[in-house]
């Protein structure tokens, strides 16, 4: 198999985020060193239920990937508090930062992985959520699978993660030698969108910036629309 391609990425990157999560934290506001920072954090999460996965993640980043800063905090979360079943091309391990190029492209994302999740729960419908905007800038080298889908099928399956989590921790985490910044992909939730998958937190640029705020709605049968609630 030809190695893959890469591509430099310089982009505003658009996540969404619940607004219920605090945007600012111990990595905004702290001027210290890494084992100061790093047990700050342990200790503003001790009431925490998953403060465990946290002392578990936490030593899998290198010293200079612990960043602090304005808007260090929601990217740092991004790599402390992800699901623990992973994502597309992360495992449990540890997160990432996935975002897309524009607002559409992350609004349609975050509404299929809601959905999803809620029709798991009985009586999950009807049901509200506000999610928060964050931009920030990346300009770094990425593993581009862009125009991918017909070639690397198993990579833009729509519901098993199985071969790209593969694929991306292969990516991460070498057997040998560095790993790779992370990954630039074809939404598959929106046509036309991109998505990226940044695995190193110093990569993205700081200050991230709030923008929107939006309430997804969905009704008693599961259909969902979009507010935008305010600017800030």
């Amino acid at each position: 198999m030809t190695a893959p391609a890469r591509a430099h990425v310089r982009e505003a990157t658009h996540r969404l985020i619940a607004s219920r999560f605090p945007p600012v934290g111990v990595f905004d506001d702290l001027t210290a060193d890494r084992d100061e920072l790093a047990m700050a954090y342990l200790l503003e999460s001790v009431t925490n239920d998953r403060v465990s996965i946290l002392a578990r993640r936490l030593p899998l980043l290198p010293e200079n990937e612990i960043v602090q800063g304005a808007g260090a905090t929601m990217v740092m979360a991004s790599f402390l508090h992800a699901d623990e079943a992973g994502g597309r091309f992360t495992d449990g391990r540890l997160g990432a930062w996935y975002a897309a190029f524009d607002v559409e492209t992350a609004i349609a994302e975050t509404v299929y992985h809601c959905t999803r999740r809620l029709r798991l729960s009985a009586g999950a419908f009807p049901s509200n959520i506000q999610m928060r905007q964050l931009v920030a800038g990346i300009d770094c080298p990425l593993i581009d699978i862009r125009c991918q889908q017909e070639n690397r099928p198993e990579l833009y399956d729509p519901d098993d993660y199985a071969a790209s989590r593969a694929f991306g921790v292969g990516l991460r985490w070498p057997a040998s030698g560095t790993g790779e910044n992370g990954i630039v992909y074809d939404s598959l939730r929106r046509s036309g969108g991109i998505n990226v998958c940044v695995y190193r937190p110093s990569l993205i640029q700081l200050p991230v910036t709030q923008v929107d705020h939006y309430e997804y709605r969905w009704d008693a049968r599961g259909n969902v629309s979009v507010l935008r609630v305010s600017n800030v």
